[in-house]
């Protein structure tokens, strides 16, 4: 099992190549709304990662609240059950339908971009051990806000950390995602 304070999962800090922003040139995110190849089905795709990116940023305000003591202990233990357990399951099962289902079909489009969706795959087996540590991390701070609180705020300390990493994590993951697959929905008329 990963520990993030002995063997941390590194959050990539550039971007994509410029060889997989290509198509980004000739289809910026400003234009993507207007272009009549972007469909309903793009923007649910869309809609999921603003969802993740609120998910993140509400734990992590959430562990802030219980720290400064703005949030009651068993308030806290529910909203980071519920948005902790929705965040994890859904971006797992969000990111198995992309790796299976997805990114072949971008792949299958256009390959030249093959090189950009095995570096998101791989974001996804990171982000899958940081969601690991999160969990594990999560469940043992709601255990202890039964039972310790002086331990619990340690725990819910550690959370917060790993929370950031998520939201780090998502920030430069999802807007390579998107910068890299809408272009090339656009351009090849895919999802219609």
């Amino acid at each position: 099992m990963l520990d993030t304070m002995t063997n941390p999962v590194t959050v990539r800090s550039e971007g994509l190549p410029d060889e997989m922003r290509l198509l980004l040139d000739a289809y910026p995110r400003d234009s993507w709304g207007a272009h009549p190849g972007f469909r309903e089905k793009t923007r649910q795709w869309l809609g999921a990662h603003r969802m993740f990116r609120q998910m993140a940023d509400r734990i992590g305000r959430d562990a802030e609240g219980y720290l400064d003591a703005t949030v009651a202990p068993e308030d806290y233990a529910v909203r980071l059950s519920r948005v902790g357990g929705a965040l994890v399951g859904n971006l797992h099962g969000h990111h198995g339908w992309e790796d299976h289902s997805y990114f072949p079909e971008l792949s299958a489009a256009d390959p030249r971009f093959d090189a950009g969706l095995e570096v998101l795959e791989q974001d996804h087996a990171d982000l899958d051990q940081v969601l690991d540590v999160f969990t594990r991390t999560a469940n043992r701070a709601i255990k202890l806000i039964q039972l310790d609180e002086t331990q619990a705020r340690d725990e819910i300390g550690r959370l917060h950390g790993t929370a950031e990493t998520i939201k780090a994590f998502l920030a430069r993951h999802l807007t390579d995602e998107e910068e890299l697959a809408v272009p090339i929905i656009l351009h090849h008329r895919l999802r219609g």
